[in-house]
């Protein structure tokens, strides 16, 4: 309090008291650093030259990812007490995935800040989440963690986030990524790594999704539905944030590709009938039987079509994958766990 006193007693003597108070309105406090704030609104497509390099608020965004995960971890780690820590790292990912900081970016007021040209925006739907990122980003360099902490509590979560249920809410990660499989034509596959048991002898399964034969995420659950979706997870942030193993996954896909048309390449029908037949396969693998682990349903399509536009692809591709959904899933037959 005393703080935004002194703070609008030296706001009388600035010369741009509307981008101060334009701030004030979304953080509760006044800046002291502004320019640091207007950095966190720069996306990459407007940067300016200063000093001999390009502004933008990608360096932020880095700095903000990490300082969110921190602050909305030890605030779930303190609200549900008692909890283990599957469920507080599911919570976590609700809150911070880039769907949820988009809708929260609008909320505030943030999208009509961001500065962008019109053609970025059209192939990048977490451009306001990624602007929320980079706005921690700045809020932790112009006054710490602290009041990181005090704007996440007050003025996001309190007005706009209803944490018990958020955290009951069911996210289908394994879903999503067989979507997005089925939709770029990818070969994705989850295979079981071991099956071993923790100190209560309850069994703990080990998951891994390959993509295209790449290693992607892995995951450990108390069931094979539990692994499953961590692994799921995990290979959907890494479709997000690296461009390492996109450029791998489409190699592969490409010299598949090309090793079937050379094969094969007068079977055009049969190239189509595959096709269709992959576009019908159910989203969800059977979960109900435990053991049919080794049977699961492998994606396994082949693409009709050259796509030259490798950025778009990889937008639509990550919209599909992080879009949240209601859905619930029964799974009968998994191993019940004791808290």
């Amino acid at each position: 309090m005393f703080s935004n006193i002194l703070d609008e007693i030296r706001l009388l003597f600035r010369k741009d008291k509307e981008s101060y108070l334009c701030f004030y309105k979304i953080l509760g406090f006044y800046p002291r650093n502004i320019e640091i704030y207007q950095q966190a609104l720069l996306h990459k497509s407007s940067s300016v030259k200063a000093k001999g390099r390009l502004l933008n608020n990608e360096r932020l965004e880095f700095l903000g990812d990490a300082i969110l995960d921190a602050v909305v971890a030890d605030i779930v780690y303190k609200r549900f007490e008692g909890k283990r820590e599957g469920f507080l790292t599911n919570t976590r990912s609700k809150i911070v995935q880039r769907e949820t900081l988009n809708q929260i970016a609008v909320k505030i007021g943030l999208d009509k800040l961001i500065k962008y040209t019109t053609r970025q925006s059209s192939h990048n739907s977490y451009m306001c989440g990624n602007a929320f990122e980079a706005l921690v980003g700045a809020i932790y360099l112009d006054r710490g963690y602290a009041t990181c902490k005090f704007f996440m509590e007050e003025r996001i979560i309190k007005p706009y986030l209803n944490l018990e249920k958020l955290s009951r809410k069911e996210v289908n990660f394994k879903s999503k990524l067989i979507e997005w499989g089925q939709k770029n034509k990818f070969l994705i596959e989850f295979n079981l790594l071991e099956q071993t048991v923790d100190e209560q002898q309850n069994p703990v399964f080990e998951t891994q999704v390959v993509v295209e034969q790449v290693p992607a995420g892995q995951g450990k659950g108390y069931s094979k539905k539990e692994s499953q979706q961590e692994a799921a997870h995990e290979t959907l942030n890494k479709i997000k944030n690296d461009p390492q193993f996109i450029d791998t996954i489409f190699a592969e896909k490409a010299a598949r590709e090309q090793a079937a048309a050379e094969e094969n390449p007068t079977s055009t029908d049969a190239t189509d009938a595959l096709t269709a037949e992959a576009d019908t396969l159910p989203v969800q693998a059977d979960e109900q039987n435990p053991e049919s682990f080794d049977t699961e349903v492998k994606e396994e399509t082949t693409v009709t079509e050259k796509y030259d536009d490798v950025e778009r692809i990889i937008a639509e591709a990550e919209e599909a994958a992080f879009q949240l959904t209601e859905e619930t899933e029964t799974d009968s037959e998994e191993t019940k766990i004791t808290t």
